[in-house]
């Protein structure tokens, strides 16, 4: 599979660091951050390149030259006039292949590409982009998903006033089938967000969306410049990359990160624990992830639909987004063990193995994300909770009293 990279911005947003070259070779850490690209690309066994170049694309031209020396192929094109992030792409059809990859070359970032690919291709997907959580989604492009993860459709910001949304943001990271380029009209500047995805949508291409706790961030502004330097420095970038095992924060939802009202079955019942933000943030700058792992019995108790379900889970998202928080992934259990109610649903009166204090959930998200389970924890409100950290096998696994203000983050820290 080949890896296409658009790296004809001028980077005007970013100017203050460096306006004599391409946006796409202002170094991170001593090397461009195209070469970062084609270095991660290369150590997993992708090694054709085609670059899509424009403002000083001379430069990178003699940079990388054909690639030969670094052991990869490069192609390129060079736009004699500014075609936006995709209409390039019309431009070399035929070297493709038949799936590729398409990275903006402003991005910073580490992931696991076989992973990605194996989603792509076992979803049978015409498009598959990387979304992700990140601490700002109020004014960031938000990919809408079904159960599936198959995507119907984009909110681009600006968001009108009482937006509600997972936290799923574009993280501007693709494959692409061959046939998407159908969808690009050659000679015209046009937008793979804007322009081309929405019509694949409208043609009912197979488009999905991969979620992914991984580093991919642009670097289009001074300050988140300075900020993924940072990261590269410190080893954050390279140690998310899902190949590695990763550690993470286990968490209750009610009663943790929202107030516990008894069974929240409505959105007007969700409300954050004061502080949660803090401690979310706390948990990812001590590079752990943040699972929250909930029984949910009021689907069984048939009080809320799953659709409701997701709507109250999308509602916790939203407000701890606007507190500049977020969380990398939600298991929930459906379950409840008790039947003999006539307006339950039979079908989810049972006894499973996610409904804590059982691991199911901890185990399921261990599987997904990669995480290592002994190095990770479980903090929730109950008993159940503890119990199944300890079931698990986590580190250690606590209790707490989350009406104390900042009882989350104090336990955090005697933690982490």
């Amino acid at each position: 599979m080949k890896v296409v990279i658009i790296a004809g911005g001028k980077g005007t947003r970013i100017a203050s660091v460096n306006s004599e070259i391409p946006k796409a070779m202002i170094p991170v850490c001593g090397k461009p951050v195209i070469e970062r690209q084609i270095e991660m690309a290369k150590r997993q066994g992708y090694n054709d390149f085609i670059l899509l170049t424009g403002h000083l694309g001379e430069q990178i031209e003699e940079y990388f030259g054909d690639g030969s020396s670094r052991g990869v192929n490069i192609f390129y094109y060079r736009e004699t006039t500014p075609l936006g992030t995709a209409g390039a792409l019309a431009e070399v059809k035929d070297q493709t292949g038949e799936d590729f990859f398409v990275f903006y070359g402003d991005t910073v970032m580490d992931i696991d590409m076989k992973a990605m690919e194996n989603f792509h291709k076992s979803n049978n997907a015409d498009a598959t982009l990387l979304v992700h959580p990140n601490d700002h989604p109020y004014d960031s492009d938000i990919v809408r998903m079904d159960k599936d993860n198959r995507v119907e459709g984009f909110d681009n910001k600006p968001h009108p006033e009482g937006f509600i949304c997972h936290n799923t943001v574009n993280a501007a990271l693709f494959i692409f089938n061959k046939k998407i380029i159908s969808a690009i009209k050659p000679g015209v500047k046009s937008h793979i967000e804007k322009d081309v995805l929405p019509e694949c949508i409208n043609r009912g291409y197979k488009v999905f969306g991969y979620k992914s706790f991984e580093y991919v961030k642009d670097m289009g502004t001074p300050d988140r410049y300075e900020s993924v330097c940072r990261d590269w420095q410190s080893g954050r970038v390279a140690a998310m990359n899902k190949a590695n095992k990763q550690k993470a924060v286990f968490l209750d939802r009610d009663g943790v990160i929202n107030v516990d009202a008894g069974l929240v079955y409505k959105q007007s019942q969700m409300q954050l624990v004061e502080g949660v933000e803090e401690a979310l943030n706390y948990i990812h700058s001590k590079g752990y992830l943040a699972v929250v792992v909930t029984n949910q019995s009021v689907i069984a108790r048939n009080l809320c639909t799953f659709e409701e379900l997701d709507a109250i889970n999308a509602l916790m998202e939203t407000l701890l987004g606007k507190k500049r928080a977020y969380i990398d992934a939600l298991y929930f259990c459906p379950h409840h063990p008790d039947g003999g109610y006539p307006e339950e649903r039979k079908e989810y009166k049972i006894v499973c193995n996610c409904r804590k204090p059982a691991p199911g959930l901890l185990f399921k998200a261990a599987e997904e994300m990669n995480i290592d389970i002994k190095q990770s924890f479980m903090i929730g409100d109950r008993e159940s909770d503890k119990q199944a950290g300890i079931n698990a096998g986590v580190k250690e696994s606590v209790k707490i009293n989350n009406s104390e203000p900042g009882a989350l983050l104090y336990v955090l820290k005697q933690m982490l």
